[in-house]
């Protein structure tokens, strides 16, 4: 099973440290996944990695001959993906422009019908847990439906080193980080065996073509 770790932020230091405070939390979550879950496959996601054009165009937009490529290989992997760890710092008490942005480069037909798992992350004392509240029913949306659990880690630069290792209390931060990372397990390996005895789109169809398909049947008076 394969698991895609986003993380939500394009900066490429967190003052006072000259280290990413989200690259932290992130590689935290990879190292949790690939140590405890044998049959996990995590590959970390940095928005560094696939810069995106100034003027904003989805993946779905493009000509199929006319996709730049980094961006079809992200499509890709979003696609054979089988759950998504969403790392977010919080802005305006809402998740990350950054993460925001990538995701909304790709359509939901991508992302649906798989789990997904919401960590959120600050320097101060809240962790950012009213970033999640948005980050809910954005995932929803999308079709990757988060888990009940979610992980919030204030004061960050005190729990992780820049390599995601534990600074301080480590078997508290991993029995916490694991009671949301088993329910994702456990509904990744659910999921991925239903959608292999029944595809969900012989149920529901895609909307592919425009907005309109989402619209509820014209009623008619007598």
């Amino acid at each position: 099973m394969k698991v895609l770790v986003f993380l939500g932020s394009v900066r490429d230091s967190t003052p006072p440290s000259p280290a990413r405070l989200g690259e932290r939390v992130a590689l935290a979550c990879v190292h949790y996944l690939a140590e405890h879950f044998s049959d996990l496959s995590v590959e970390l996601i940095d928005p560094l990695d696939y810069p995106l054009d100034t003027i904003f165009k989805p993946h779905f937009s493009y000509h199929q001959n006319k996709v730049p490529e980094q961006l079809d290989a992200l499509a890709t992997k979003i696609a054979q993906a089988d759950a998504y760890v969403m790392v977010s710092p919080e802005y305006n008490h809402s998740m990350s422009p950054a993460l925001a942005n990538l995701l909304n480069h790709f359509g939901a037909s991508l992302f649906s019908y798989k789990p997904s798992a919401i960590v959120t992350y600050s320097a101060g004392q809240w962790g950012g847990a009213r970033a999640a509240v948005n980050m809910r029913t954005f995932l929803a949306e999308l079709g990757c439906l988060p888990v009940s659990a979610m992980i919030h880690i204030p004061n960050a630069q005190t729990v992780f080193q820049q390599d995601g290792d534990y600074l301080q209390d480590k078997e508290h931060w991993q029995e916490y980080l694991g009671r949301t990372f088993n329910q994702l397990w456990w509904w990744t390996a659910a999921t991925k065996q239903q959608r292999e005895i029944l595809d969900p789109r012989t149920l529901v169809k895609d909307l592919k073509r425009d907005p309109s398909q989402r619209n509820a049947p014209n009623s008619q008076s007598n």
